[in-house]
This record gives C-alpha cells, structure tokens and sequence, in this order.
C-alpha cells in the first residue's frame, strides 16, 4: 500500500514551498521519521520526515515549488528496494545475446562532463547512434550544446549503447547521459581506435573540418554565412555553436578590425552566475508586491544620540554584569517605539480587507541579516518587557537566525518593524514595509556633525531616522507625530523611565 505524503502546513501566511534538497533518491528504502528533504519557504527551511519505512517514490523534484497539500512522495509501505537495483542488471541480459559466451559483462555509466566553470548545465543536441546499437570505442556518440559551444561525446569503451536522455533534453553537469554494455568479447579499448583513425580520417576528411552542429548550422543560415566562409575551432575543424555566433560576413570584419585593436581590455572580464535561491524569489516578489499595493511614504528627522551613549558609558559594565547580556541601542529605541505605538495606534495596525485592525499590544520585529538572506524574527509583547529581558531576546533571535534555527511562529505576527542599515554604514535609506504591517522604522549610523544649540556651533552624534508608513491607514498628522516622539524619548532616556 502506497502512503502519500504532502506538504504539511507551515504557517499562516505561506501557501507554497520549494523542495530544496532531496537526502534520498528515488526507489530508496527509507525508515520511519529518516530525513526525506528539505523544504523552503519565503521564511525558513522545514525538514521533511518520513511517516512509515517503505520504498521512496519521489513526486516532485528539486527546485519545484509545491502547494501547501500537494503531493511530494510516496512510501510503498509493503516494498522493498529490489526492483530498484534490477534494473541495473537489465543492460546486462540485453548484452548477453550478442555475446554468444560465457564472458561477463559491465555496465559503463557515462555522465555529462565538466564543459566550463560557469556552465551548470547542457542541452543533448544530436545523437549519433541509436538506442541499443554496438558501439566501438571513442565513436562520437551525441553532441551536446551549451550556451557557449558545441561538445562531442565519445564512447569510453565498446558495447551495447543504451540511451538515458533524449535529444533536445537538458542535463546538469555529472547527470547520467548514457550507458554502455561492455562484454568480455568486445574489442578493447586501444585496439579500436588505432583502425579508426587510419581507415576513416584520411576517407572522409570533411567529415568535422568545416562542417557545424545543427545549432551552428542554424545560426549561420540566419545570418547569411556559409560554413566555408569560417574556421572551427572544434575537435577535427568542427564548427562550433560558438564560433557561428562570432562569424562576420567578410566584408564586415576588416574594417571592424581597427576598431577591435583599441577596445582591447588589459583587466579581467569574467563572470560569475549565480541561480536565485528559492528564498530570494520569493522575497523578490513579496517586495514588489508591497510596493505595488500600498500608498508607501516616508518621513524623516533625526536624533541626538549622546544622551544614550552618556547613559550606556556610565553604566554598561554594571548592567552587563547584573544582567549578563550587553546594553546596546536597540532596547532603547524599541522602548520608544513600543510607547509611541501606543500612542498612536494607526501605525501599530493593519488593513484586513475593508476592516482596520487595531493591536493593543507591541510585537516588534527585528530585521537581522541571516546567511540565506535577510529574515525578521519576533519580540513577542515587547512593551511589557524591561531592557534586559529585550536585550537578551535580541541575541537569542540573532543566533538562532545565524544558525537557520528560526521557526515559524518567532517570524510571523509582527505589529511593528525596525531595521538598523547603519551598522553597515548606511546613512539615509526609505525602508519597504514588512506586510501585512503598516509602517517600519528605519535607523542608520552615527556621525558627528556640528548642531546649532542657543546659537553656539556644537558637534555632536547624530542619526536619521526613517519611518516609511502606509498612508492608506496612517495620515502624515500620524506618521509625524509617531516619529516626533521617538525622538523626544530618545533624546531624554529618563522619559523611557516614568512614562511621560
């Protein structure tokens, strides 16, 4: 009996999932609760564990993205994993006919090469031999295309081909293309190729030299060249995709060769790509949304922070050593945004449809920056904490997020988000609401600047804030008022202390 398995539910705003890696493969015995995969949302990574032992028969592929219910795999509880390594030995009855002896055969798998350091994949173009034909070693077997040339693939030993992929497919590099059936009786190796070189070379000299790939040959008819007009630079001559996707017409080369010589780069030109991650993706298209959906602004000021920075030289090594946890600036600024949410309530809400949702309480998301990407866990009632317990559930989310040990429930829920870019050097930026939320906050780094203060000229260590807000919900009146007195709270500490 076959147990399905789907996509578990795993939070209440994610409707989709990407399969990120498969620990086993297909036809794999799998035992109750063993690793499956891993799955990725645009929030953290789940791990997938099998509900029964049984035979594995994987449904969707890596890369794919799934609904939460579909269909991921299979367990065929009552199986057992040898249908799975017979179809390893049918290579070797195919090839037993042929033999007419008692000689053993072997099985050769033949997987894609190494092409290029920035090529990942491939495309078979063109097969040469057929499905179940002898073939003799080095023979050209298939050509494959890449997005920069044309390759032949070479048999490795004589035998029975039988063909894994089909033209026009695409590969990764090291992707099983092809297997051969080698007997005992067939020619070896080194035997097979001396003949072929000295028998079929000098007979059919054009056979490469001059000659392109069907996708070279496609190339060059759009353009109006003929094959003769160029020069391969493939095995024998060949010419390549590459070299039909370089070719001029001749009258077109030499006065363009002058212009070649002084473009000449003396620097280094590569490149490097890089497929999106899932969570990249995803990230992509939440952001894009929110730009597009909601009536975005932001507003400005900024803060004198040498009140802050006075009170955590005068006591910092007493409260670390009180409260075994450092005394930094983000319980202080998210003390006074918890006070001025309360304040104003517009901008600590949300729009449900035709409905505004007021909170009467203050989760407050941090944005920290994770090795998969920028994710923003949770400080849970945040108003009813004191600074100690906020400074230390900052570094408890920080390190689980470091170590992509984050849950759904620590990054969902926020009422109220704060992004600090100054500590890598940011110093003005208008921050993208982290929806369903209605506004974030913005903080940067701390320069030195000289203030006018009772009409003297005064540096001190200032910071701009940024509150980005949606003005759908939260008037200008609001989001000014909101910011205003962020600032007083910051600028006066003691105001923290009594609430006023």
């Amino acid at each position: 009996m076959a147990i399905e398995m789907k996509v578990p539910a795993v939070g209440e705003s994610i409707t989709e999932v990407t399969i990120a890696k498969w620990n086993k493969k297909e036809g794999d015995y799998v035992n109750l609760d063993e690793l499956l995969c891993e799955l990725e949302s645009d929030k953290a990574t789940f791990e997938l564990n099998a509900t029964s032992a049984g035979v594995l028969h994987i449904k969707a592929k890596e890369g794919d993205t799934v609904q939460i219910g579909g269909l991921i795999c299979e367990i065929e509880a009552n199986g057992a994993a040898k249908p799975f390594s017979a179809k390893k030995e049918e290579p070797k009855k195919e090839a037993e006919p042929a033999k007419k002896s008692s000689a053993k055969t072997e099985v050769i798998e033949m997987k894609v090469p190494a092409v290029g350091e920035s090529i990942a994949e491939v495309t078979v173009a063109k097969w040469m031999k057929k499905d179940g034909e002898v073939v003799k070693a080095e023979d050209v077997l298939c050509e494959i295309e890449s997005e920069k040339a044309t390759f032949e693939l070479r048999a490795e030993a004589g035998g029975i081909l039988q063909i894994l992929a089909k033209e026009g497919q695409s590969l990764a590099i090291g992707a099983p293309i092809c297997k051969i059936a080698v007997s005992g009786d067939m020619p070896v190796k080194t035997e097979d190729k001396n003949p072929i070189v000295n028998t079929e070379q000098p007979a059919d000299k054009n056979y490469a030299a001059g000659h392109g790939s069907p996708a070279a040959n496609k190339i060059l008819s759009e353009k109006g060249i003929t094959a003769q007009e160029i020069k391969g630079s493939g095995k024998d001559g060949r010419i390549t995709k590459e070299d039909a996707v370089n070719a001029q017409k001749k009258e077109s080369v030499s006065p363009a060769k002058p212009t070649e010589n002084k473009m000449i780069m003396s620097g280094s030109r590569e490149q490097n790509r890089q497929k999106m991650s899932s969570l990249r993706k995803t990230v992509s298209r939440r952001l894009v949304a929110v730009k597009n959906e909601t009536a975005m602004l932001t507003t400005f000021n900024e803060v004198d922070m040498k009140p802050i920075m006075d009170l955590r030289s005068k006591y910092k090594d007493q409260f670390k050593e009180k409260f075994q946890v450092g005394l930094g600036f983000m319980s202080f600024f998210t003390k006074a945004c918890c006070n001025a949410l309360l304040e104003y309530p517009a901008v600590n809400g949300m729009i449900d449809g035709e409905e505004i949702v007021y909170n009467n309480f203050c989760d407050i998301s941090i944005a920290v920056s994770a090795p998969k990407g920028l994710v923003v866990p949770v400080i849970r009632n945040a108003e009813g904490m004191s600074f100690d317990q906020i400074e230390k559930e900052i570094v408890r989310l920080a390190t689980r997020a470091k170590e992509n040990k984050l849950s759904i429930e620590e990054m969902t829920g926020g009422t109220f988000t704060i992004t600090n870019g100054g500590i890598f050097g940011s110093m003005m930026s208008t921050p993208i609401i982290n929806a369903p939320q209605s506004a974030i906050l913005g903080m940067h780094n701390i320069v030195e600047r000289p203030m006018a203060v009772n009409g003297q000229v005064v540096i001190k260590p200032m910071m701009y804030l940024a509150l980005s807000y949606d003005h759908r919900i939260i008037d200008g009146r609001e989001s000014v008022g909101f910011l205003v007195r962020v600032k007083q709270l910051l600028e006066d500490p003691s105001r923290l202390l009594l609430g006023v």
